[in-house]
């Protein structure tokens, strides 16, 4: 085989390397790529099936608030404290919404409007509602707003 043959299947060996090297390094970066997608997917599936649970374990804890409310059980108020540990633990807290604070529709659901002296003012609190440490509104608390006389008469005229 002369030199000049030499160097051609050397260079055309060359050449099928670099080809087969850029096939891997995509083919290791699309890899990488899937595996951060089943994660991210693997994670949101996850969320999803906590917040299913959450919102039946919420309705069990409204169940043991509103007994409590009526009993005044010490031993039922420490399972209280004990369940709403445990939804923080999980990165659950509670949206409590105060009498007399302006209504958040990112957080709350007004169920009732009745008359007051301003707009969108909370009257009362229905039911205190959950978020995830992240923002993630779980249960928007259920509020009664309120909305001005003076502004209602306007409306009607």
């Amino acid at each position: 085989m002369t030199k000049k043959a030499k160097a051609k299947v050397e260079e055309t060996v060359n050449e099928e390397a670099e080809v087969l090297k850029s096939q891997l390094a995509r083919t290791l970066a699309d890899y990488d790529n899937l595996v951060k997608r089943v994660e991210r997917e693997r994670d949101e599936v996850k969320k999803v099936l906590s917040l299913r649970l959450i919102l039946k374990l919420l309705t069990v804890l409204d169940g043991f608030e509103n007994a409590q409310e009526h009993l005044k059980d010490q031993g039922l108020a420490i399972s209280i404290g004990e369940f709403k540990k445990v939804l923080s633990e999980e990165g659950l807290t509670e949206v409590k919404p105060e009498v007399g604070a302006e209504f958040d529709e990112n957080t709350m659901e007004a169920v009732e409007v009745v008359d007051g002296e301003r707009d969108n003012v909370i009257s009362s609190v229905s039911l205190v509602g959950y978020k995830f440490s992240d923002g993630t509104v779980v249960r928007h608390a259920k509020v009664v707003v309120t909305k001005s006389e003076a502004r209602n008469t306007k409306s009607e005229v």
